[in-house]
């Protein structure tokens, strides 16, 4: 046989380009970003533990995200992840929602707090003109 190429395989003819795709790094790659993801999701929730109640209720869909308001078990109010005062609540509020009195706003208060409370947390969102204001509560176990 002649002088061996550059390029030249070992049984003396030319290399083929290869016409297959390998897909294995691109799998490797989706499936550790699945499971970043599915770590990463439960921590994006709203960050005030809260022990909400059992309902039957449909959920409600909006095209804007609803802002939370939250009451924990100490009675302490929440604006999505803020503390905030009686106060300062609806000024807060306005702020949250741009102005937009039509934005929804979910209620989630703790089951251990007295009805009451709850209640008056919604009157005063009522009385800053707040009409889509929802209660929060968590699907009953199915066993």
């Amino acid at each position: 046989m002649g002088a061996k190429l550059p390029g030249a395989n070992p049984t003396g003819g030319l290399m083929t380009p290869v016409s297959e795709i390998n897909v294995t790094p691109l799998v490797d790659v989706m499936l550790v970003l699945l499971i970043v993801f599915m770590v990463a999701a439960p921590l994006m929730a709203n960050g005030v533990k809260v022990d909400l109640p059992t309902s039957n209720a449909k959920p409600l869909t909006e095209s804007k995200p609803p802002i939370a308001v939250s009451i924990d078990a100490e009675g302490k109010v929440y604006v999505d992840q803020t503390e905030v005062s009686a106060d300062t609540l609806v000024p807060t509020l306005r702020a949250a929602t741009e102005g937009d009195a039509e934005r929804r706003v979910h209620v989630r208060g703790d089951r251990s707090i007295a009805y009451g409370r709850v209640i008056e947390t919604m009157g005063l969102l009522g009385d800053a003109g707040f009409n889509k204001v929802a209660l929060v509560s968590e699907q009953p176990q199915r066993n």
